[in-house]
């Protein structure tokens, strides 16, 4: 059974829906005024751009949520680490264990053994602490390690250059089923990894639970 068949986000996903369908309309019109007008529609073309754009963050934080929805019931406290993470733009990366352990591909940092809440995630990622360069491991309700050593993807990225974050993300998604979020230190921006693929999702208080 696919993962998403019994992912109940109900407001998420008629947002989703919502927007595709304006999105939808929008090409429609667009394709129309194409026909019927000799003006430039760069602008148009432009906006459908950025429409797709935020569309594609508001469905990656749809379905990274029902990634983690049988493995985890911390996700409002994750999902709000990684919004004040990028909003300060503080690097970060969070390993979600899902069905497959995760030993055997890491090298071990220090353990934790504590239950996950936002407060202890963002003082983990915080710029000069002695956690912060390396991966967390999150299991069910806790964490149980920080400054973890993932491997890195050796794929081919097509053109893209990716930091050692993303790279150890990708890197440890092409080994096991675990979920890998990261946040880039440069931009802000948060991805997660999963069966080797990143997706970018969105981080505003509206994605939150």
């Amino acid at each position: 059974m696919d993962e998403t068949d019994n992912c109940d986000f109900s407001p998420l996903k008629e947002e989703l829906k919502h927007r595709l369908r304006l999105l939808q309309s929008y090409i429609a019109t667009t394709i129309e005024a194409l026909d019927g007008s000799d003006d430039c529609m760069l602008g148009e073309f432009e906006r459908i751009r950025k429409d797709i754009g935020e569309t594609e963050l508001l469905a990656g934080t749809f379905y990274l949520k029902c990634y983690l929805s049988s493995y985890t019931d911390k996700i409002p406290e994750i999902t709000r680490s990684v919004r004040h993470l990028s909003d300060r733009r503080h690097g970060a990366l969070i390993v979600v264990e899902r069905e497959q352990a995760t030993g055997e591909f890491v090298t071990p940092g220090i353990g934790i053994g504590a239950e996950i809440t936002n407060s202890l995630l963002e003082s983990i990622f915080a710029p000069g602490t002695p956690l912060h360069d390396g991966a967390v491991i999150l299991r069910q309700s806790r964490i149980v390690s920080a400054a973890s050593v993932l491997p890195l993807s050796v794929r081919d990225s097509s053109g893209r250059k990716l930091g050692t974050r993303h790279r150890a993300a990708l890197g440890l998604s092409e080994r096991c089923d675990a979920l890998v979020v990261v946040v880039s230190e440069e931009t802000g921006r948060a991805s997660f990894a999963i069966e080797g693929r990143l997706y970018p999702f969105a981080t505003g208080t509206a994605a939150e639970p």
